[in-house]
């Protein structure tokens, strides 16, 4: 969340090459939101499972990728590796970014609220163009917040696949994350100030703040920052109908697997996948350290761990099936 400042027992040879990246659009409040399909061919006159990616925190684009420097497509590459297993997808630009930008004017204008109302579009356009019943909903780190507040409202959602998705409301992870940096120490009683503040409701006077600090809570985005603060992701998962995925990586130095007990206890239903080495942008490490850990954000070369693409396959698949 500093960045504003996610296996098929079927064979890929056996399923038909999957078509390439379409686009599509839903409706947005003053512009078309944008995203990119992928579909996977159906079988019987079914057609395939379909998923829709919703990016995390900050200028997170449909691929997972941003200009503060995370490289490497991860959700490209998990929108074909779950074709290749039978498995269609939409990743989206969020409202007002990328090719979204035309659905509002400021991009930082907006709630979870609108978020989750914007995948509530999203599922009706996937189901009228792939003719689903229902659509798998994927939400990665903030993400995975937006799916569960657009599940508390949302019945033809087949299920959840949250991905390193906090447990805790994001006030409490920005302060760990904050916290765990020892070269945070000088700068924390600012910033611990400044979450107690927003917490309450109340805007922060940026120039009484550090200056390190001071761009993670830019006058801009502390309206968002005060709305999302009030979510509770255990509360919000306890009330959910319907399969969910916690999918928690060991190495990931932002979500921790406290965060995926926390929503486990809240949801004992829901199943939950820990993956060894692999971090918060679902990329293997194979080093503890911190520095090592967040090199592989920006490197294009470090692919997706393959277990993470084959554990949310297993669960979609699995749920079809029934």
């Amino acid at each position: 969340m500093i960045g504003a400042l996610l296996m098929a027992m079927m064979s890929p040879q056996a399923i038909a090459q999957p078509m390439p990246d379409g686009a599509i659009e839903a409706p947005g409040p003053s512009g078309p939101l944008r995203g990119s399909l992928v579909e996977a061919p159906g079988t019987n006159g079914t057609p395939a499972p379909m998923v829709l990616i919703i990016p995390g925190s900050g200028p997170t684009n449909r691929d997972g990728d941003s200009p503060l420097g995370v490289r490497g497509a991860v959700f490209r590459q998990l929108a074909e590796g779950l074709a290749a297993r039978g498995i269609g997808s939409v990743r989206i630009d969020k409202r007002g970014m990328f090719g979204s930008a035309g659905a509002i004017a400021d991009a930082n204008d907006v709630t979870i609220a609108d978020y989750a109302s914007d995948v509530r579009g999203w599922i009706g356009v996937i189901r009228k163009r792939t003719g689903v019943p229902c659509v798998w909903v994927l939400g990665h780190s903030e993400g995975g917040l937006v799916a569960l507040a657009a599940a508390q409202e949302v019945t033809d959602i087949c299920g959840l696949l949250l991905v390193a998705t906090a447990g805790r409301p994001m006030g409490e992870v920005l302060r760990a994350q904050l916290r765990a940096n020892p070269a945070n120490a000088p700068i924390l009683p600012s910033a611990l100030a400044a979450i107690d503040s927003l917490e309450a409701g109340r805007k922060v006077d940026i120039a009484t703040l550090h200056p390190a600090v001071a761009g993670l809570f830019d006058p801009r985005v502390q309206s968002y920052l005060i709305d999302a603060f009030r979510y509770d992701p255990a509360r919000l998962i306890a009330a959910v109908k319907g399969p969910v995925l916690i999918l928690q990586g060991k190495n990931d130095i932002q979500v921790g697997i406290e965060d995926a007990a926390l929503l486990k206890n809240a949801r004992p239903a829901a199943k939950m996948v820990t993956l060894a080495g692999v971090n918060h942008v679902l990329k293997p490490v194979a080093s503890d350290g911190r520095g090592a850990n967040v090199a592989t954000y920006g490197d294009p070369a470090v692919a997706i761990d393959p277990a993470v693409t084959d554990t949310i396959a297993t669960m979609i698949l699995a749920g079809t099936a029934r």
